[in-house]
């Protein structure tokens, strides 16, 4: 006899990294895993990509009682969207849902309560709700969007260095800091950029470094960093005059720019009030809509047992 569906699979999908998470009626974790990024347009393989990963998942299959995969811009381009539902019905045969990425981490951080949620990683977005609607600012991508971004900041300051390297600055020890820490010299910078197999990725891992030299005073990374953090404000007061969320807004975030002091206290300052902590990860957020598809119970326990469980298994999943 097959056993009764008494679990769940949350899945969040981002652009460095995908998590996995199984959990039971009690908030407990049994499967926690870090795979590689399944974003469409850096990797058109992410169907085979997430059918490798979901391969894992075999012991569990039979007692899944839902499932709901946040995947990269979904929601974004209609026929990419078509597609992963597609596929996430082929793979999955319990019920399940496929919503956006940042959907996910709003779900997680706020929990239900409203407000807005940024996130920045790779890429940048906010999502916001009111108790009655939900709405999205940004996410447009790296071309003309993705403001505050870790890949904007890395570009931006690429864009530094270059108008230093052409004497349309005299920002020379900028510019030599950041190539001294990509190990190139003046002359392989183009060659570097327009070789890199993850061009994307690699841009944005810039973000940290120019970090480091904010923190240590650098005029043109503090100002970069200054402008991220300007971008995102912005994002979340659209959100907030269009769902007419009243200050002291409600705000949390979510992705690795947010490390970023700077960027923290910039974003902090333009919106008046401190965030809110985060109360679940963004795969949290994916496994907490699951469990309210199921109708099981999400009181603030149920919530907190997930959270604690999530931080424990953290470690082993970046191994993995």
């Amino acid at each position: 006899m097959a056993p009764d569906p008494d679990l769940i699979l949350g899945l969040d999908g981002g652009g460095t990294k995908t998590l996995i998470a199984v959990a039971d009626r009690d908030g407990a974790i049994l499967y926690l895993r870090r795979h590689p990024s399944l974003d469409p347009f850096t990797h058109p393989d992410w169907a085979d990509r997430l059918r490798a990963m979901l391969a894992g998942l075999s012991p569990w299959y039979a007692r899944l009682a839902e499932a709901v995969l946040a995947l990269p811009c979904h929601g974004e381009v209609a026929d990419l969207s078509e597609r992963q539902r597609a596929v996430a019905s082929e793979l999955i045969a319990c019920r399940h849902e496929v919503v956006n990425d940042v959907e996910a981490a709003f779900d997680g951080a706020l929990a239900g309560a409203p407000g807005v949620l940024l996130l920045a990683g790779t890429g940048s977005m906010a999502w916001s709700g009111n108790g009655s609607r939900t709405m999205r600012c940004g996410g447009w991508g790296d071309v003309f969007g993705d403001e505050g971004s870790a890949y904007w900041i890395g570009r931006e300051a690429l864009a530094e260095v270059s108008r230093a390297l052409d004497g349309r600055s005299s920002n020379m020890a900028f510019a030599h800091a950041v190539l001294a820490g990509l190990g190139l010299d003046a002359g392989d910078l183009l060659g570097w950029c327009y070789d890199l197999p993850a061009r994307r990725a690699s841009i944005a891992a810039l973000a940290s470094s120019l970090d480091a030299q904010a923190e240590a005073g650098e005029p043109s990374a503090l100002a970069i960093l200054r402008r991220a953090g300007d971008a995102l404000a912005a994002h979340a007061e659209a959100c907030a005059r269009q769902l007419d969320l009243r200050p002291p807004l409600a705000w949390s975030h979510a992705g690795g720019v947010f490390h970023s002091r700077t960027v923290m206290r910039r974003v902090t300052g333009q919106l008046g009030s401190e965030p809110l902590a985060p109360r679940l990860p963004p795969v949290g957020g994916a496994l907490l809509r699951a469990a309210q598809r199921a109708g099981w119970r999400t009181e603030d326990t149920w919530i907190e047992r997930l959270d604690r469980a999530l931080s424990e298994g953290e470690r082993s999943a970046w191994a993995a």
